[in-house]
């Protein structure tokens, strides 16, 4: 069942939901190992991540209790905390490294394997280490794991990122939260997810300023006490069917969507003709003609979400014109093209950049999915091609879309898990 057929020819209209951030929700779970008792986390979507992510927090000692048809997760911390994330669930899960920051100023160690997740490059773990590093933890690589000890605790200290990397501000801010003293964020990443985790910091009684800024400062306190939170509305599923409307020349309404959140791809998608208006609790997307090709160059919050690169691709690639798509956060983001190739979009890749010229259809093929979005995108691309296109390894999309089929169907879509 890890395959989805998917015929082409559909034009996606009607009303879909955007449940919690997939990058918030994984970060809220990660984060409530800062303090016992039990922590609930509401609006949690329905994706394997939070599997793992829970599985990953029961062996670290705590008893986590999810419940699918209310999206809650509720994580009791014991006082005394295992400090080993092993590597057959954090290969499964880039995200897991997020339980760093927390167990190194809690328990003064952590072991936690390299990661896996997405193959999207190499996403350094630099910046992670050397902030930690300059908070007082000593930290080295054996056997494939990272090693880090801080047997006298953290210290508060001045820090700047060479990149705004969204998983460094947030293992350098849990981290901070129990420090002794103050530390400084330069060059912060501003993501809504970041600012999501600050905020549920902030209600457990953590002392964070300048959230969705450059510079974060945080204070450090003597403990944490647990809270309850709602997770943010997931900024990227939002894109997907923005997206998905433009691409299929559909008309979605999208609700819990927040444009607030994706103003740079929405002026894009705008560019392209479609027509984007606010509705009572979200958005509304309709394209009634085919896309204009746009040019995009993915940055850093508030720029245009690289994640959404290959969503932008699949749009370009049957869009009238020709485009440049440049990619600035995560140099292996490609490999997608050359599923999306087999297609027959016509498409170049030199370095960051990828030339594309639009066709009026795709072709049906068997593709393979290699990351969460990239899968989506492939999905996208199949439902305006011409006859059935059956994508592999679509384990990768459940890992990012809450039953991503089901809510196609619903949009009119002809697909099925086979």
């Amino acid at each position: 069942m890890d395959r989805f057929r998917v015929a082409g020819g559909a034009r996606l209209a009607g009303t879909v939901s955007v449940a919690g951030a997939k990058n918030s929700a994984l970060k809220l779970m990660a984060s409530t190992l800062l303090a016992p008792g039990k922590t609930t986390i509401t609006n949690l979507p329905a994706i394997a991540d939070v599997d793992y992510m829970a599985e990953l927090l029961t062996r670290l000692g705590c008893t986590v209790e999810i419940n699918k048809e209310q999206g809650e997760v509720s994580i009791d911390v014991p006082e005394k905390l295992e400090h080993r994330a092993d590597y057959d669930l954090v290969r499964k899960m880039r995200a897991s490294i997020n339980v760093l920051g927390p167990l190194i100023t809690r328990v003064g160690e952590a072991d936690v394997a390299l990661p896996g997740g997405d193959a999207i490059g190499s996403r350094g773990l630099d910046y992670h280490i050397n902030g930690l590093t300059d908070m007082g933890a000593v930290i080295t690589l054996e056997h494939g794991f990272i090693i880090a000890k801080a047997p006298n605790g953290l210290k508060g200290a001045s820090i700047s990122l060479e990149f705004p990397s969204v998983g460094a501000t947030e293992n350098i801010m849990t981290a901070a939260t129990l420090a002794d003293g103050i530390t400084t964020i330069d060059n912060a990443a501003r993501e809504p997810d970041v600012v999501d985790l600050g905020e549920f910091l902030i209600s457990m009684g953590a002392k964070i300023t300048g959230l969705g800024t450059h510079t974060i400062k945080i204070e450090g306190v003597k403990q944490l006490k647990p809270t309850k939170h709602a997770t943010l509305a997931d900024r990227i599923v939002t894109g997907t069917w923005a997206f998905a409307a433009a691409i299929t020349q559909g008309d979605i309404t999208i609700e819990n969507g927040r444009a607030e959140h994706l103003e740079v791809p929405l002026d894009k998608l705008v560019e392209a003709g479609a027509v984007i208006t606010t509705t009572e609790n979200g958005f509304r997307v309709k394209m009634d003609k085919r896309p204009i090709a746009v040019d995009v160059a993915t940055l850093p919050y508030p720029g245009f979400p690289t994640d959404l690169q290959p969503l932008v691709i699949a749009l370009n690639a049957i869009a009238d014109g020709t485009s440049l798509v440049t990619e600035n956060v995560f140099e292996a983001r490609f490999m997608f093209v050359n599923e999306l190739v087999r297609l027959g979009a016509k498409i170049q890749v030199d370095g960051h950049h990828a030339s594309i010229t639009g066709i009026k259809q795709l072709s049906a093929a068997p593709v393979a999915a290699t990351d969460i979005r990239a899968g989506a995108g492939l999905v996208l691309a199949a439902l305006v091609s011409d006859g059935v296109t059956i994508i592999e390894d679509a384990f990768h999309i459940d890992r990012g879309y809450p039953d991503f089929p089901a809510q196609l169907q619903s949009l009119g879509a002809d697909i099925t898990r086979v």
